[in-house]
């Protein structure tokens, strides 16, 4: 019995050791699982406003208006996408598309001479021939093309033979300018390639549809149409402008119904062929333009996405 005592010692002992190395042997650390990267997150496009297109009336002196509403709309940061005018709107339409600012377009008109834009013919098919306003208007935009304004830029008239209306947005920006202001009786027709073209108030006093077409999503028209007048008057020419008065108010009401803000300058008192008035039609644009801006501003954010 005792002389097994040794060995079982021995196996004891050697066991002892085994099991010490074991426990003495350095542990591996555990696999830790590699984090997870969340995967990017792409921002988000800016808010997009809507493309804004400026609608301008025809109303001949009447149109120092539209160069307020312009001050106003640069000053409050409202961009202006594209334009398009009628008549008298056409004209400052050009100038503003040609890159004239809303300080220069009234630095320009209180320097106007209007017989630089007048040039009297013998009155066959009307007492004004327009070229002398072509001239002016090729001079003030440089001689650009319609193409080539800054702004996109439309300019409507009708075409004599059928009444169609057209929107010139390519060519001589002088000639659509006088076809566009070429007043029938008042204003020879103006001969454009082979067609004869008058004035655009007579298929578009405010040209809404217009700007529309142009590919704007939200129109600023503003109306600057002279109301019929209260007592018929006597003369041949005045009657001829009071029908025509009476005529556009009628395709204002539909045309109109299209745009996004309607301005409306209150002109009182001032006539088609009041020259002198320029400072007070600029200042009623303004303040037509200021009357509007809130609601201006609430149609944009609805339209921005």
């Amino acid at each position: 019995m005792f002389s097994s005592l040794p060995s079982r010692l021995g196996a004891l002992l050697l066991l002892s050791l085994a099991l010490g190395a074991c426990s003495t042997a350095p542990r591996q650390p555990a696999v830790q699982p590699e984090p997870e990267i969340p995967a990017p997150v792409a921002p988000k496009p800016a808010p997009k406003p809507p493309r804004i297109g400026l609608a301008l009336g025809g109303g001949a002196a009447r149109g120092f208006a539209h160069i307020g509403v312009i001050q106003v709309l640069e000053e409050q940061g409202v961009k202006v996408d594209l334009v398009a005018g009628t008549s008298a709107g056409s004209l400052v339409a050009a100038l503003y598309a040609s890159g004239k600012n809303g300080k220069e377009l009234a630095t320009l008109a209180e320097g106007m001479d209007e017989g630089a834009i007048t040039d009297w013919a013998f009155p066959t098919r009307g007492l004004i021939r327009g070229e002398a306003l072509a001239r002016y208007v090729r001079a003030q935009t440089g001689n650009k093309l319609i193409e080539q304004m800054a702004l996109p830029l439309g300019i409507v008239a009708t075409d004599l033979s059928d009444g169609s209306p057209i929107l010139f947005q390519t060519g001589d920006t002088g000639a659509a300018v006088r076809a566009s202001s070429s007043v029938p009786a008042v204003f020879q027709p103006v001969k454009i390639g082979a067609r004869e073209y008058v004035d655009g108030g007579l298929v578009a006093p405010v040209p809404v549809r217009f700007a529309r077409q142009m590919g704007a999503e939200l129109i600023i028209a503003v109306d600057i149409s002279e109301p019929p007048e209260a007592k018929p008057p006597g003369d041949a020419m005045r009657m001829l402008l009071q029908t025509f008065s009476i005529m556009g108010r009628s395709i204002n009401n539909f045309e109109l119904r299209e745009a996004d803000v309607v301005m409306r300058p209150r002109l009182d008192g001032v006539g088609s062929a009041d020259f002198t008035a320029r400072k007070r039609s600029i200042q009623a644009g303004r303040e037509a333009a200021m009357a509007m801006l809130a609601t201006l501003r609430q149609r944009i954010a609805a339209k921005t996405r």
